[in-house]
């Protein structure tokens, strides 16, 4: 069973899409863009302060289902430019100070209303129901 997860404190989808969704312990976060949440336009041309943007948006999501960047396991940075790298990159790592998560970056030929950084999470949860005291391997039953 899926539940939506959405908070005012993060931009509005401006699709046909939800701000994450979680589905047992695991939460997908959709990708964020640099929108300031109250005026829904990009907070500026600048990639520093568009990451951060980002990165403030994914909180704001992430707060709304109790959970923080300790809990995301998987993230995917898409980029207009990969010239803009190392900046992202330098601001990423003052979000994930230790234990970062895996990461993709791609780039992009575009990005929604001209951005040029969008971030998407995959967090756990660490109240998901027990399956029994099994692990991923344990077949015995």
């Amino acid at each position: 069973m899926k539940k939506i997860i959405s908070t005012n404190e993060a931009p509005a989808a401006v699709g046909p899409y939800s701000q994450a969704v979680r589905a047992g312990s695991m939460v997908f976060c959709a990708g964020q863009i640099p929108l300031d949440p109250k005026t829904a336009q990009i907070v500026s041309q600048d990639i520093g302060e568009q990451t951060r943007r980002v990165l403030d948006n994914i909180t704001a999501v992430l707060k709304a289902e109790k959970l923080t960047f300790d809990h995301i396991v998987k993230t995917t940075i898409f980029l207009t430019d990969l010239g803009d790298f190392q900046t992202v990159n330098e601001i990423y790592a003052t979000y994930f100070t230790q234990q970062p998560p895996a990461r993709s970056t791609v780039q992009v030929s575009a990005l929604p209303k001209g951005a040029r950084v969008e971030i998407e999470a995959i967090a756990i949860a660490e109240d998901a129901p027990s399956r029994g005291g099994q692990s991923v391997g344990d077949t015995s039953g």
